[in-house]
Formats: C-alpha cells, sequence, structure tokens
C-alpha cells in the first residue's frame, strides 16, 4: 500500500517535459517500444521505490534486477534520512540562519539575517563593502540553488539593499564568495561547491559515503537541477577521478570542462587534508543528525561550510559513481535499528 502511495507521489511530481524527453531517447537508443518502457516504470517504481526520472537517470532499462536493487531512490532515501535525521532536530539544517550560527566556527564568510540587517545598519555595510564587490540574497529555507539572487554591491546602500530583501521576500544576505583561483580556473560562472556526505556509525565515528565536486556549466549556481555536472572525487587524495556527469541523460559526461577547458579528470581540490579534517569535526558537532552532506566552499584561505542537507541528494551521490549505493545505507540502518 505504501508503494502505491509513494507511486501516487511520483505521478503527481513528475516534470512531463522532462520524462517525454527521456522516454523518447531510451526507446529509440534502446530500441524498446514506449509501451514496454512504461510498463517498466510502473513496475520499478512499485518494486524498487524509484521515481519515474530516476528509472532513466539511474539507466535502470539497461540493468539487470540484480543491479536495481542497489540504487537508492526517493522513497528509500527519504524512509532512511527520516531515522537518521528526525523531523524535531532538522531544524538547525533547513534554516540556514540557524545553520550559520549553530556551524559558525566552521563558515568563513560573513551573513546574516534579515532582522539582524535590519537591527544593525553596519552589517550591511560591511557586506557592501566586501572584496567581491557583490551580495548573495537567498531564502533561508531554499532549496537545490533555488530562491537565490546576486546583486551588486555599487547599486545599492545599506537601506535599499533591506528594501529589496523585504520586497522580493528575501531573508538572509551573504558575502559573495571568492573561491580558490585553481576552481576559479576550472569554472567561474558559480561558486562550485565540494559535496561530502557523511554518517555516524554505531560507534558515533564519521564515516565518508563520498566525496563530489558540482561544477556550474555556464550557471550562476552549482547543482545538478540547474543542468550542472558532478565528479567523483577520491576520499584519499581529493582528486577527481572521474569525468563530470549530467542528471540529463541525452548528455555525455564531461572529462573536459565544456566552456573553459580546463581537464575535470585528474583535478586536484586544494586543501583536501584540511577540508576532511573540518568535515569530520563538524559531522560530530550535532550528533543527533547522523547523515548529512555537505556543501563546501574552498578559498584561497582553506575550506568553509556553505550548508548541511539532512535530506541530501541520492543523484549527486550515485550517478557520478555509476553505480548503486544503497548497500552501504542498509548496513548502517541496520545497526541503528539494533
Amino acid at each position: 500500500m505504501k508503494r502505491l502511495l509513494y507511486l501516487g507521489y511520483y505521478l503527481k511530481n513528475l516534470d512531463k517535459p522532462k520524462y517525454k524527453k527521456f522516454l523518447d531517447y531510451v526507446s529509440k537508443k534502446e530500441n524498446k517500444s514506449k509501451t514496454s518502457l512504461r510498463a517498466d516504470i510502473i513496475s520499478s517504481a512499485l518494486k524498487y521505490n524509484v521515481s519515474i526520472l530516476e528509472y532513466f537517470q539511474f539507466g535502470f532499462y539497461k540493468l539487470s534486477p540484480g543491479e536495481r536493487k542497489k540504487y537508492a531512490g526517493t522513497g528509500y532515501m527519504y524512509e532512511y534520512q527520516l531515522q537518521m535525521n528526525p523531523k524535531d532536530k532538522r531544524n538547525i539544517l533547513d534554516d540556514k540562519r540557524l545553520f550559520y550560527k549553530q556551524y559558525k566556527e566552521f563558515v568563513l564568510h560573513a551573513n546574516a539575517s534579515l532582522d539582524e540587517l535590519k537591527a544593525d545598519n553596519s552589517l550591511a555595510e560591511k557586506l557592501l563593502n566586501s572584496v567581491s564587490g557583490k551580495v548573495v540574497l537567498k531564502v533561508s529555507d531554499g532549496k537545490c540553488g533555488a530562491q537565490v539572487i546576486i546583486v551588486k554591491s555599487a547599486e545599492h546602500t545599506p537601506a535599499s539593499l533591506i528594501q529589496l530583501m523585504e520586497k522580493e521576500g528575501y531573508d538572509l544576505a551573504e558575502e559573495y564568495i571568492i573561491q580558490h583561483p585553481d576552481i576559479m580556473a576550472l569554472s567561474p560562472s558559480a561558486v562550485n561547491t565540494v559535496r561530502i556526505f557523511t554518517q555516524l556509525n554505531e560507534k558515533d565515528e564519521v564515516e565518508l559515503l563520498g566525496c563530489r565536486l558540482r561544477i556550474s556549466i555556464n550557471s550562476h549556481v552549482d547543482n545538478l537541477a540547474a543542468g550542472n555536472i558532478a565528479a567523483p572525487i577520491d576520499d584519499a587524495t581529493g582528486i577527481i577521478s572521474g569525468p563530470g556527469v549530467y542528471s540529463d541523460i541525452t548528455k555525455s559526461p564531461e572529462s573536459v570542462h565544456p566552456v573553459t577547458g580546463v581537464k575535470i579528470t585528474g583535478f586536484q581540490i586544494p586543501f583536501w587534508r584540511e577540508t576532511i579534517e573540518m568535515i569530520k569535526k563538524a559531522a560530530k558537532a550535532h550528533p543527533e543528525n547522523r547523515s548529512i552532506g555537505w556543501d563546501i566552499v574552498i578559498t584561497d584561505k582553506g575550506p568553509g561550510l556553505i550548508e548541511g542537507n539532512h535530506d541530501w541528494c541520492k543523484l549527486v551521490w550515485q550517478l557520478p559513481v555509476n553505480k548503486g549505493m544503497k548497500p552501504i545505507l542498509e548496513k548502517h540502518l541496520s545497526l541503528l535499528q539494533k
């Protein structure tokens, strides 16, 4: 019964143009009828609890039942993260204003809520006078790079910045971060973040579930959902170990950045040792949330936290390594339930 409810959710939230695009593409590429694909999609959603688009993104149309079983889809991840990060403990990750306060020792860039800006005029002046000459405005509970704009400092005073935030519904302002020169050379259109997935094991030790670099492609954000790519990072060395992949199955992986021409595979993430040390410390700061997807910026001064996600993305985790990773989570889940 629960799987039928999930299927209803998948159908209700389906991006129909993208579904049609993927269905046409796979039908032609694999020489399979759309009728047979549709039947397999419904069967897979019910059996493996993956969404309709995930059927295509995980490549189920060419996988055996054993391989399909290894993928963690939307339904599984929702239930897993609910147990690892209980609803009454998630607020420090859901609200960026709370996140910056709770994890302030790991945050490099200046930030202030709308209420703080209104109470202290000097905070807005500090943001407007930052070296970058830009300010990022956000909605504190926004997801996937949505509800984010970048404004030029020269075009605003503290009063006009606050007025804009009130008018457009933004409740958080941040210093625009200048990323490390090496990463800027790779992709200058956005701040490209390292995503590290952490898990506290039964001994409350930090385990790394995987590391990725999210790379912008002519976009002001670096999210996969915005048409960008994600590449796998070797945990031990900080070197990108494979090409960047899209969530759009009609696009091929990128070993070289399509705009800058910088090689992606083999790229060394700066300050890797410091990044891992920081994230292991951050993961233990609030152990009530046991499984977190961290977004980290690398600057010329070292790494800093941007945010932590209790509902971290299964696509960024699994697509870059081209395999299902659910068995890893099942191990932690079984230990937690003992």
